[in-house]
């Protein structure tokens, strides 16, 4: 078996970003970042000859977002008089210890990074996780300085209930969901331990003389392949999220029918995990089984093409001020590469010329299939 190396932090190609076509706006932007690079969420393999430290000294950075953002900008200064020190499990402490599973300096900055990316280029909600929170806070810096906000802007920061999120797959709230998973991991360990067993000489002896598992101790992670290629697990998965970014995506196009503010929003940044990428990828089959890098972001961008009066007829000149004619289309991308949409190659359903380029209602017409109308009920655990 080959070992594919492991992708870098991905950082947004502002220099390269294809242009749209000719006559083709840019109306709304929904972004999906996963946090900044992070130390592992558990001690594994610290014993020898693995001898993987338990402790990372890799966070430098003052623990007060407010003193991080001092040390970009001179303009803030809160008046803090105090640091968080973490201890480790033998009671000691040292300067930069990193919690388990925190954001490290090298996070911090490359997040910051994807935020000044996203304003060369073109806010917000996180999942309630500390890393996540941190790295929208970053972004946010990023994007919005304070040498270019109003005096005592704040920026907010939106965070939901564990039972409501569904930037990730709720397993907590849906049982039903928490089913499959199990389900899906079983028939992963079927299919996949057996292609694990010509790396048991290399690394056997990093755990402890184990072999390397799916379902070992410890795991290897991966399940993301086959879960979200049932269709009741993407309902469940990512159905609610994609109905949002659906609904929102018409408010912005026919503003005439709905008086949501909310949804007049031009550019909505979603910080949140690698599961949720790769999630949002399979649901729409365009995954490439390549573990999402730090940073990292899936984007749907919304655009408006302007059907000038001339081509309209005088039916749609007559409704045009309560339902607006243009036409609209949503371009999915990943990894600074334009995503075309196998529910959107048939003719009719994308810009001639440019598959890439989904018709809004082809995208939520597939989105609408995948809409729970019952999440609740079809998240009851079947007898």
């Amino acid at each position: 078996m080959k070992q594919q190396p492991q992708e870098g932090p991905m950082q947004l190609d502002v220099k390269n970003y294809p242009v749209a076509p000719e006559g083709l706006d840019l109306e709304q932007v929904y972004i999906y970042v996963r946090h900044g690079e992070r130390t592992p969420v558990r001690v594994r393999m610290s014993d020898p000859p693995a001898s993987i430290p338990a402790d990372w000294q890799m966070c430098n950075t003052a623990k007060s977002f407010h003193e991080t953002v001092a040390g970009y900008s001179s303009t803030v200064d809160d008046g803090l008089w105090y640091k968080q020190v973490v201890e480790n499990r033998l009671g000691k402490t040292a300067e930069g210890l990193c919690l388990l599973g925190e954001l490290t300096d090298i996070g911090k900055q490359s997040t910051y990074a994807f935020g000044a990316a996203l304003r060369s280029l073109y806010i917000d909600r996180s999942t309630n996780i500390a890393r996540t929170i941190e790295s929208l806070q970053h972004i946010v810096h990023g994007v919005y300085p304070p040498s270019a906000c109003a005096p005592d802007t704040i920026p907010a920061i939106i965070i939901r209930n564990g039972i409501d999120e569904n930037l990730v797959s709720n397993t907590l709230a849906c049982k039903r969901l928490a089913i499959l998973e199990l389900q899906f991991a079983q028939a992963a360990v079927a299919t996949w331990n057996s292609r694990l067993e010509p790396l048991d000489k290399k690394v056997s002896k990093y755990i402890s003389g184990k072999p390397l598992r799916l379902d070992g101790i410890p795991r290897a992670s991966g399940i993301l392949d086959t879960v979200f290629k049932s269709e009741e697990g993407r309902r469940l998965g990512m159905g609610r999220l994609l109905s949002d970014v659906s609904q929102k995506m018409h408010n912005k196009a026919h503003p005439n029918l709905t008086s949501k503010s909310e949804d007049s929003a031009k550019l909505l940044v979603h910080t949140t995990h690698d599961s949720t990428l790769a999630a949002l990828l399979c649901t729409f089959d365009v995954f490439d089984d390549k573990w999402p890098p730090f940073t990292s972001s899936v984007t749907f961008e919304l655009f408006r093409k302007r059907i000038p009066p001339s081509q309209q007829t005088n039916l749609q000149r007559a409704l045009s001020s309560v339902w607006r004619r243009d036409e609209h289309y949503v371009r999915m991308r990943y990894k600074n590469k334009n995503m075309v949409l196998p529910m959107c190659a048939s003719e009719g359903k994308h810009l001639p010329g440019s598959p890439e380029f989904c018709t809004l209602d082809a995208f939520r017409k597939r989105v609408d299939e995948l809409t729970p109308r019952d999440w609740v009920g079809e998240c009851f655990p079947r007898t």
